[in-house]
């Protein structure tokens, strides 16, 4: 008399296998991912409204601050911003030189870097990644492989961009490497994510390597995802035990990144040296006669 639908055990196994071949299209052919950016934005607003009570209680604890917090903040920003100007007035003098040096050797020099800020919207809550979401997506100009950085040092680059947001791995994840090198000496290496947020770990150093703790790591540039000269973390631990290839060495990263509130998205700006139109012909050097061809004087 009634039609009997699927049983129950039906219908769980039929999602299984569905959920299963949802997960291997993305993971192995990314055919989810415009379903993904659609549905990132369909959830935004939803996103929007439950970090609006946070937003909220911030607002009022910045608008509560008493007046006398204010004027110590203000003076200290204000000794602040007076020692960083006298910094930037050294920096402004050594990049000009620099410039001076790399137009005589002919080589590309580099105009800067754009910038852009964006703001953390939400922490990864899965322990065995360590990743945030900002609110600047492909809308901005955000792309895959982007350089992120805070105040500080780096943080980690973007490994997933939607329209309004973006997913961004942080140095200290299992999955990441970064190459950098020794500011003291320029030795190079990798170093690779622990899994903690205060621990970076660079297991490709041999035992007489030069390096020692308070060293401090810049990007090297090599691989194309960092501009180089970025500081990343410092020497804490140098360890070298006799019968092993590879030292032990550990260091902490600069970024604050339990903490940090806004970022900085990197983009390098690099342009070709410019050579005069016009230059003068080479002049080509007169070689003496041979010995045996001289002419005898009169």
């Amino acid at each position: 008399m009634f039609a009997e639908g699927p049983s129950q055990g039906a219908r769980l196994i039929a999602a299984m296998i569905l959920s299963i071949l949802l997960m291997v299209l993305d993971h192995r052919f990314h055919q989810t991912e415009t379903l993904r950016s659609a549905l990132s934005v369909l959830t935004y607003p939803i996103q929007f409204l439950a970090e609006v009570p946070s937003d909220i209680g911030r607002w009022l604890m910045d608008t509560l601050q008493s007046r006398h917090e204010l004027q110590e903040a203000n003076h200290r920003l204000l000794r602040e911003n007076l020692k960083l100007h006298a910094e930037l007035q050294q920096v402004a003098a050594l990049q000009a030189e620099n410039e001076r040096l790399r137009d005589l050797l002919g080589s590309a020099y580099k105009i800067g870097n754009r910038v852009l800020v964006a703001e953390l919207s939400a922490m990864d809550l899965d322990p065995f990644r360590q990743q945030v979401k900002i609110n600047k997506g492909s809308r901005s100009g955000v792309f895959e492989g982007q350089a992120v950085l805070d105040a500080h040092a780096v943080m980690g680059q973007v490994t997933h961009v939607s329209p309004m947001t973006a997913t961004v791995l942080l140095i200290t994840d299992v999955e990441h490497a970064l190459p950098v090198q020794v500011l003291r000496n320029g030795l190079r290496t990798i170093a690779v994510g622990s899994g903690r947020i205060n621990r970076l770990e660079l297991p490709y150093l041999p035992n007489n390597a030069d390096i020692r703790s308070d060293d401090l790591l810049v990007t090297s540039g090599l691989g194309g995802k960092f501009p180089p000269g970025y500081p990343v973390a410092r020497i804490v631990e140098v360890k070298r035990q006799p019968g092993k290839p590879f030292a032990t060495v550990v260091a902490q990263p600069l970024a604050q990144l339990d903490r940090t509130r806004e970022v900085l998205l990197v983009w390098e700006i690099s342009v070709p040296p410019q050579f005069p139109e016009e230059q003068e012909p080479a002049v080509t050097p007169t070689l003496p006669p041979p010995p045996g061809n001289e002419a005898e004087a009169p």
